[in-house]
């Protein structure tokens, strides 16, 4: 799955599903899609990722209490 950054809109492949749909976790695994050479993984704060649609994560991905009012 791929998801972009806030800040720039680089394009980062997600390396933990389990991650990014567990409300609990802050931070997952990715690498930037950037230049012809495969880029190391990096950590990325769930917060600061959109979908390459411009649309923001699920609020149920970000927040372990998205049921309480």
């Amino acid at each position: 799955m791929f998801l972009k950054t806030r800040h720039d809109g680089s394009l980062m492949e997600v390396l933990s599903l389990p991650a990014l749909f567990d409300p609990f976790a802050k931070h997952l695994q990715g690498r930037l899609h950037a230049g012809e050479e495969l880029q190391e993984p990096e950590r990325f704060l769930k917060s600061d990722l959109i979908f390459p649609s411009g649309e923001a994560l699920p609020r149920c991905w970000l927040d372990p209490h998205y049921t309480q009012p």
